[in-house]
C-alpha cells in the first residue's frame, strides 16, 4: 500500500481534503457535522453515515499520505538506510 500512498502527490491529498472534505462550506462542513451526530449518538441514517465515509475519506488519505511520507523520512535518516 505503501508504493500507492508514494504515488499520490501531497498538494493532490491536501487539495482533496481541502474540497471534497469540507464541502459544502457553509452553514458546517458535512465532516463536521456527521462527527458530531456521530458524537451526540445521532447518526442513524443511512445517507448521514454515507455522508461521513464519503467527505472523511479525503482525510484519512491526506492523514495517510502524511504518516507514509514521515515513515520515509524516518527510514532515510536512519544509520544505515532503510534496514
Amino acid at each position: 500500500m505503501s508504493e500507492w500512498l508514494d504515488r499520490v502527490p501531497l498538494t493532490s491529498a491536501v487539495l482533496f481534503a481541502a474540497t471534497l472534505g469540507l464541502a459544502p462550506f457553509v452553514p458546517m462542513p458535512h465532516a463536521l457535522e456527521k462527527l458530531q451526530m456521530l458524537l451526540a449518538g445521532t447518526l442513524s441514517r443511512p445517507i448521514d453515515i454515507f455522508d461521513l465515509f464519503f467527505h472523511g475519506a479525503s482525510w484519512l488519505l491526506l492523514g495517510a499520505k502524511l504518516a507514509s511520507m514521515a515513515v520515509t523520512e524516518a527510514r532515510t535518516k536512519r544509520p544505515g538506510g532503510s534496514q
